[in-house]
């Protein structure tokens, strides 16, 4: 009677509060898990229906999220792995907050609906994962400006729906992907995408000759400021849709291919800063070239090519360093756009004639450094003349203003308004309309421009009328921009800063912010053409948007509270009179009935378990952070249970462990193993979160592991590629933890089913082991072996144990060693009914080259084209974790040692994890016996949710 007053009490609170509830519980877990991972969350995220209470940057459909844009709103924190939960999710704009960062989860692979992902000038590091290759919809691909290193994933080579691929200025490294014509995938199979802006990393090798071929689209080409090798090569003539080619500042050599010519659309073309050679090529054909650098490359000597002044829509030339011999002609300076010669570092002579009827846009003439003898008489207009170190100007005797150093000045910016004078407020900028606000600031970066004249402020206006012109018909609430100090940074890109007033406050809220710099991350505004294609870097402006919406929100809340307040009281108390009544029954309900319920942790006796940091979780809850346990939190199964997603209260996640009630152990047994569990700690183990022992369930709860299986990741399944180094940091990592089992918990444990599904990878890719339900405890009286009954895997068990029935330590080794088979071979224990340890033997030959096993290793590694140093002493060791008598086996601590000294052979140092350089492998066993976990991991034996 009591619980269906108490039901219908919380039906008329609800109703009064009008609780829309129309948010898919998947996906209001999801945005939970992210304000846990969020520090300085600043937005209105309130309530219990993100959908229906209009959550800030939340946008949704059918009750199910699918967009979340929150751009430049300071967000401090991590994505985490459970962003994959939002599986309806379209967009994705995070850029600008560069607090936000962390490892790219390889989860994000499984938004398969996403189309637009741009986390533009974050902190993201590492590896960018190859599950994004998954995300089959995606059209906008903004990475750019972080800190992503490795190599670009061949994978994304799948997504034939890019438009726009922006990786630039980040630490990728290795050669550009291109597919095999079978299995790999490469950037050769995006015959849609417009952009490729790969430039200012690290990126080797050549540029692949089927990077290029007719049937693809491409505007933009820019892989600038890398370390490319090799020739240009003659398939970039295939592409005659480009717009703007930079392939400067690399190592390339050889000629330039003469096909190129055929980019008969191209406007700016950079191969500057190279090594270049053979004959300048006749450019000629291409009619639109209005950005010309060929400067500093090891081009034949040659005069001075005539075919430029053919080219009319010509408003820059660089050839600086180009080997450059005779006179300059006269033709050259009456092109009609032109701006800018920089013509330094050659051999030109003869008399400097700039003509009757030079351009009138003639801004600078560059030519230091040569063997010019005569200047022009009378120079008109606002020209700059550079003629130092030429014999026209003499060492001494008077200067004239040609022969003396100059210093740019860039210093330029919109004319501005005239206003009265007025003094604004700290912080606030005083707007060309003449008032006081606080203004939305960033930097347009333009990473190819047509034009040079940086002093021209039509430029510049023409800039800012198109950031109006755009706002205005997107209603964003914007008054007005300022455009303010073009430079040219020295990788020639052209730097912008903006200034964009609110319309009608003197800030913008948080929805103005986010829709700015969505328009701006996104490309929805596009710059006038003669800018090219840009990257625009947002500031923080959280702080202003916060305090208005404060005000704005505060005399909101105080008339609804007084409304509202009253009225609730009463009701809120006769529910918490219901409550307690009802939550003291069930409690007396639960102690009588659950045998754990008078644990004392703080007792010793020894029917009492020794719990160190776990604790207990009733049905309740569990069934409360599981959303009762739904399919859709279900992330994998066993013969043992199932295991869900849960969420706590705080947005932590975390993986329940439910046992089968056919599997359920006894009391005692379970007992045991929760304080087994609950006392081992290492960095190399799971940890055990909690327990729940009510209504006749056993469940363990255990923190989450983000990256899944070892076994996961050797199939592909994970999205991410291990390479050589990886792969033995993994294998010390797991040899750690058994070796802390076996040599360092009192008393030791045998964890009796070691195998690639039981090794988890954390979001550094660092081994956990994991799943001790078949552990056993060695007693002062077994130290020799446990006679037990044998349990374990195929493929994984001990002949030794097998045949005796014995478990000893060793039967961890040789499960290990096929671990190590695995790794090399990327290869199950079994497959089609052979055996990996005799597969792996039957080629085996020491004398030759990686032991003649080139045709059983894992692709894999060798695609990544690193030495495999030491792979022979790893093969040599897993054989003999494999030998069948267990004497002859050697201990987990000397495996470890083993593979410590293997990967000093391979260049790396192995403890290089440890606090410090002096730190020994049984120091860090000793220190991590002290409870302190520091990821969520959960129970191996289940496949990760993918």
């Amino acid at each position: 009677m009591i619980h269906r007053s108490l039901v219908l009490v919380l039906l008329a609170l609800n109703q009064l509060l009008h609780v829309a509830g129309e948010t898919e519980p998947q996906d209001y877990n999801a945005l939970l898990s992210l304000m846990s991972s969020w520090e300085n969350l600043s937005m209105n995220w309130e309530g219990q229906d993100p959908c229906g209470e209009n959550w800030q940057g939340v946008w949704c459909s059918d009750s199910r999220v699918t967009k979340i844009i929150l751009p430049s709103m300071n967000l401090v924190g991590t994505l985490p792995d459970n962003i994959q939960q939002l599986s309806e999710l379209q967009s994705l704009v995070l850029s600008y907050n560069k607090n936000l960062g962390g490892l790219l989860p390889p989860s994000i692979g499984n938004l398969k609906k996403l189309e637009n992902l741009a986390l533009i000038d974050c902190n993201f590091y590492g590896p960018i994962p190859d599950s994004i290759g998954n995300l089959r919809q995606l059209n906008f691909l903004a990475l750019n400006s972080n800190k992503f290193s490795g190599s670009i994933p061949s994978s994304i080579g799948y997504l034939s729906n890019l438009r726009w691929l922006d990786l630039s200025e980040n630490q990728l490294e290795g050669s550009i992907p291109v597919s095999n014509g079978t299995t790999t995938p490469g950037l050769d199979m995006l015959f849609g995408a417009k952009h490729f802006h790969l430039g200012n990393n690290k990126l080797q090798g050549r540029i692949p000759s089927q990077l290029f071929n007719s049937n693809m689209t491409l505007q933009h080409v820019l892989l600038d400021s890398n370390k490319l090798t090799g020739e240009i090569p003659e398939t970039i003539g295939l592409v005659q849709t480009l717009e703007v080619l930079r392939l400067d500042r690399n190592i390339l050599t050889g000629a330039v291919p003469v096909n190129i010519t055929n980019l008969v659309n191209v406007t700016d073309l950079l191969l500057s800063n190279n090594k270049l050679s053979g004959p300048i090529p006749n450019l000629s054909s291409m009619k639109f070239l209005t950005y010309v650098d060929m400067s500093n490359n090891s081009f034949d000597s040659s005069a001075f090519p005539a075919w430029i002044s053919s080219l009319l829509s010509l408003t820059t030339i660089s050839m600086e360093g180009t080997q450059l011999q005779g006179p300059v002609p006269v033709s050259l300076f009456s092109l009609p756009n032109l701006e800018t010669v920089v013509l330094r570092e050659n051999q030109l002579t003869g008399a400097l004639n700039l003509g009757a009827s030079y351009s009138s846009r003639l801004t600078l003439v560059d030519m230091q450094n040569n063997q010019i003898s005569e200047a022009p008489r009378v120079i008109e207009g606002n020209i700059t003349l550079i003629l130092t170190n030429n014999p026209v100007c003499p060492e001494t005797g008077e200067a004239k203003s040609y022969c003396l150093a100059h210093v740019p000045d860039t210093s330029y910016s919109v004319p501005p308004v005239i206003c009265k004078p007025i003094i604004c407020s700290s912080g606030q900028v005083l707007s060309p309309h003449c008032s006081c606000a606080y203004p939305y600031k960033g930097t347009f970066m333009f990473r190819s421009i047509s034009f040079s004249d940086l002093r021209n402020s039509n430029y510049l206006m023409d800039l800012q009328e198109g950031l109006i012109s755009t706002f205005e018909s997107n209603k964003l609430p914007v008054d007005t921009v300022s455009v303010n100090d073009p430079t040219m940074d020295s990788l020639a890109y052209l730097n912008v800063t903006i200034e964009i007033f609110p319309s009608g406050e003197d800030r913008f809220d948080r929805t103005g912010i986010t829709g700015i710099a969505f328009l701006l991350s996104n490309q929805i505004f596009k710059a006038p053409q003669m800018y090219g294609p840009y990257a625009f870097i947002g500031d923080d402006y959280v702080n202003y948007a916060v305090s208005l919406e404060k005000s704005k929100s505060s005399s909101r809340g105080i008339i609804i509270g007084a409304a509202v307040g009253g009225s609730i009281l009463l009701l809120c108390l006769v529910l918490a009179g219901f409550y307690a009544f009802h939550q003291k029954k069930r409690a007396n309900r639960a102690i009588g009935n659950n045998p754990f319920a008078q644990w004392d942790t703080n007792k010793t006796r020894g029917d009492v378990p020794q719990l160190k940091g776990a604790q207990w979780f009733s049905l309740e809850e569990l069934k409360k952070f599981t959303n009762n346990f739904s399919k859709l939190n279900e992330i994998g199964s066993g013969g043992y249970g199932k295991v869900y997603r849960g969420i706590l209260p705080t947005g932590k996640l975390m993986a329940i462990k439910r046992a089968h009630r056919e599997s359920m152990q006894g009391v005692p047994e379970f007992r045991t193993e929760i304080e087994l569990l609950s006392r081992v700690h290492h960095k190399n183990l799971v940890s055990l979160v909690g327990f729940c022992f009510d209504q006749g369930e056993q469940l363990l709860v255990y923190e989450f592991v983000p990256n899944g299986t070892l076994r996961d990741t050797l199939s592909g399944k994970s999205g991410v590629r291990l390479d050589w180094i990886k792969r033995l940091e993994i294998s010390l990592g797991a040899a750690r933890g058994i070796a802390y089992l076996h040599e360092y918990a009192s008393p030791p444990i045998i964890h009796r089913d070691i195998k690639s599904t039981n090794i988890l990878l954390d979001k550094h890719l660092k081994a956990k082991v994991a799943d001790f339900g078949l552990s056993k405890i060695m007693g002062d009286c077994e130290k020799s072996h446990v006679s037990t009954q044998v349990k374990g895997t195929v493929g994984y068990l001990d002949p030794d144990y097998y045949m005796t029935n014995q478990l000893t330590e060793k039967s961890d080794v040789y499960s290990f060693g096929v671990v190590m088979l695995e790794i090399v071979t990327g290869r199950r224990p079994i497959e089609q009914g052979k055996y990996i340890v005799k597969e792996v033997r039957m080629p085996m030959d020491k004398t030759k080259d990686l032991y003649n096993l080139h045709e059983i290793l894992d692709k894999t590694i060798v695609d990544f084209g690193i030495a495999l140093k030491g792979l022979e002493k790893f093969v040599d060791l897993a054989l003999r974790c494999v030998e069948d008598s267990g004497a002859e086996r050697p201990t987990m601590g000397e495996v470890v040692k083993e593979i410590e000294n293997i990967m000093q052979l391979a260049g790396v140092n192995p403890r290089a994890e440890s606090i410090a350089t002096s730190e020994t492998y049984e120091d860090a066993s000793m220190r991590y016996h002290i409870y302190n976990p520091e990821f969520f991991p959960y129970s191996g034996d289940f496949p990760h949710p993918r």
